[in-house]
């Protein structure tokens, strides 16, 4: 690919829209850190490129320098930074024990531990008084919780777990909301060294299973309803489905969230299996003093999952300590959250982002959890949340604000319309923002405010590029590539490439990589799932371009998950819920651009064979969609269902999901797919010749994929 494409040049990458001012600056915890390391290495960095280049030329030191400046929490010292670069299977900080609840409610009342030599800034300055967490959703109003707070109720659920026989190594699994509940107990479970899966309550009963049954749960905290748009969703009859389907679960733990008398014996009707309130667990630990098992910086902290490509989602495990270094890291240096900030993102607890979130109370921030609809009718619902909150640093999707943009009619500044003269960052994630939202904000929004966009992944639970508090602003780019990590764009050819788009690669361990990946005890899938393309170098499965500057530009994913809304779901899961229908035979799913344009809206396409007789009208239409509500997500529900007589495949029976998807985007099919290598060629016809009938494709795009 050209070093602009087409698309680029129409879209004015790169303008200059925003620069932090010098006082800015100079008081960003980066600035600080940048000081004090130069001082600590006798170096000096002219610029922020000079910084990233020494903390992937000089991992080892950087990293150090990370666990020093932010006064990591420790019970014992660490022997050795970092064994060997070598991926997979190196291993950070051998020797350590530590715990990441104990870092987080803990530096900020450090009761006389070292607190290292770092700056001051960096090393925890919020007392027990100060907030921690607000929160508010369609069934509760707003509540502010301290730090002090906190710390007592994530001590007396980790008692009442203990008393529920959990211990290091065990698994809890909650199927709960974005809620303050569910930050204690994830807390609660990282105090006693136990790990921790959650999944949102919107997720249907086959999607929770595929998850939590791979681990194997003790315990199942739950809801038992949640409201969302103004609308009650009891989730009763599939909290039973579930735990039919998870034999290993012992303790159901409820919440009466929806209804406050919900009986948990109601539902825990299995023999073997006990059903309390998260009232009668708290009541079980009440009074106790916070415990923390002192633990390998490796230690299984949590898991969370892939989106199920190509059958059950992938259980990606990540470790105490490098969650922990990476969080301290991504917060202060990349975020810039400082005292008098309250930051939210707008995230589902099936969402990576959530855990992101959470981390951010490593920071003297605040966090602010909304659950609830964000356009409950329009975006401004959510930015009244955010007024209501007094939200200064506001995260979301770039669907989100590209909604936002849609529905500006005039008038006033946004900011200055809704009250929220103090936001000054807003972050967004999920997939590409255009040039143009980034203008819109600019221009409609508040001209006065740093906008991050961000990009990384479930797997390492972190973003390989993002913001830079003390860098200017380009329309469409990224900032930066993430301190810690050694990020490329690679050629067909595996070689790095510069103003060129190619695949998103890591060629040194971050510590925030997977340990490992559950059921995998010889590690060849996590091996074939990252290094496969590329012996010894992580693929991260988006097309990227490094620019000269050392900005980034995202044009997407290179492989075949569905992204909406920032929630990723795997064709696989698709394609269960679908066929079990008994009209569909089978179905295949695309998330393509609706136009010619880079940038532009994606719409989901789902491509069906249907069962002899059946007749795709407005009502299979609807029991599709029903369906896929039901048992996936409401959030991955197809724009368009094309009947077609059979779906493409190869010689070895895979379906075509990534070379579909690539012809539609409008990359030559020649250059896509050898004939030679499928079952019947006439299929891949016949399923283009039904896309075009029905406006679907964008015959002439520039490709995205590295194609000149």
């Amino acid at each position: 690919m050209s070093a602009q494409t087409a698309g680029d040049a129409g879209q004015a990458f790169g303008e200059v829209l925003w620069e932090p001012a010098a006082e800015r600056i100079e008081t960003s915890h980066l600035r600080a850190f940048w000081r004090w390391l130069e001082g600590r290495e006798g170096v000096s960095f002219g610029e922020y490129e000079d910084l990233h280049r020494f903390s992937i030329e000089r991992l080892e030191r950087f990293w150090e320098a990370v666990w020093e400046a932010f006064g990591v929490i420790a019970s014992r010292p660490y022997e050795t930074v970092l064994d060997r670069q070598q991926m997979p299977g190196c291993r950070w900080f051998s020797g350590a024990r530590l715990n990441y609840a104990e870092n987080l409610l803990e530096r900020h009342s450090r009761s006389g531990r070292p607190a290292g030599d770092g700056p001051p800034q960096l090393l925890g300055t919020a007392s027990p008084a100060d907030p921690a967490i607000v929160h508010l959703s369609e069934l509760r109003g707003v509540e502010t919780v301290s730090r002090g707070q906190l710390r007592a109720e994530v001590a007396a659920l980790a008692a009442g777990l203990r008393e529920l026989g959990v211990g290091p190594g065990d698994r809890v699994c909650a199927y709960l909301p974005n809620i303050y509940e569910t930050v204690c107990a994830f807390l609660a479970c990282a105090s006693i060294g136990a790990i921790w899966s959650s999944a949102a309550p919107e997720f249907g009963p086959r999607a929770v299973i595929d998850r939590f049954s791979q681990i194997e749960p003790k315990v199942l905290l739950a809801v038992d309803g949640y409201r969302y748009a103004g609308k009650d969703h009891d989730r009763r009859a599939a909290l039973a489905e579930i735990l039919a389907g998870l034999p290993t679960v012992r303790h159901l733990v409820l919440l009466g969230y929806l209804d406050r008398q919900a009986d948990p014996s109601a539902i825990a009707g299995r023999e073997g299996l006990k059903g309390l309130s998260f009232a009668q667990l708290r009541a079980l630990g009440e009074g106790q003093p916070p415990h923390y098992a002192q633990l390998p910086f490796d230690h299984p902290l949590w898991v969370l999952y892939s989106s199920g490509t190509t059958g059950l989602p992938k259980a990606i495990v990540h470790s105490h300590g490098g969650i922990l270094i990476e969080q301290l890291k991504k917060g202060y240096l990349h975020l810039d959250l400082r005292p008098e900030d309250r930051i939210i993102w707008f995230t589902t607890t099936g969402w990576m982002m959530w855990n992101f979130l959470v981390g951010c109370l490593l920071t003297d921030a605040a966090v602010v959890l909304y659950d609830g609809a964000p356009l409950n009718p329009t975006t401004e619902s959510l930015f009244a949340v955010a007024a209501r909150t007094g939200v200064t640093n506001f995260g979301t999707s770039a669907g989100f604000l590209a909604q936002a943009m849609k529905e500006d009619r005039g008038g006033p500044p946004w900011a200055q319309r809704l009250g929220l003269a103090g936001l000054r960052a807003i972050g967004s994630t999920g997939s590409p923002l255009a040039p143009e939202v980034f203008r819109w904000v600019y221009r409609r929004f508040k001209d006065d405010l740093w906008l991050y966009s961000t990009s990384g992944g479930t797997d390492v639970c972190t973003a390989f590029v993002g913001g830079c508090p003390v860098r200017e602003v380009r329309a469409g780019e990224l900032q930066c590539r993430a301190l810690g990590a050694a990020v490329y764009a690679y050629d067909e050819r595996g070689r790095p490439v510069v103003e060129t788009v190619g695949e998103l690669v890591v060629t040194k361990p971050m510590p925030s990589m997977p340990i490992y990946l559950w059921n995998d005890p010889d590690g060849s899938r996590l091996r074939e799932t990252y290094f496969s393309s590329y012996p010894g170098v992580w693929r991260h499965g988006d097309w990227i371009r490094i620019t000269s500057r050392g900005t980034a530009v995202i044009y997407g994913r290179s492989d075949a998950t569905i992204n909406r809304g920032g929630v990723r779901i795997g064709t696989a899961e698709l394609y269960r819920a679908v066929e079990a229908l008994p009209e569909v035979r089978e179905a295949l799913v695309v998330d393509v651009p609706r136009s010619a344009e880079l940038g532009a809206e994606l719409q989901l396409v789902l491509f069906v064979v249907l069962a002899p007789g059946a007749r795709l009208d407005d009502r299979l239409e609807e029991a599709i969609r029903s369906q896929l509500r039901s048992q996936c997500s409401p959030r991955h529900l197809p724009d368009r269902i094309v009947a077609v007589e059979a779906l493409p495949r190869t010689l070895s029976g895979k379906l075509l999901e990534l070379p579909v998807k690539r012809i539609l985007a409008g990359e030559p099919r020649e250059r896509v797919v050898n004939p030679q290598a499928l079952a019947d060629p006439t299929a891949l016809d016949r399923l283009l010749a039904a896309a075009a009938a029905a406006g679907i494709g964008a015959p002439g795009r520039k490709p995205t994929s590295g194609a000149e």
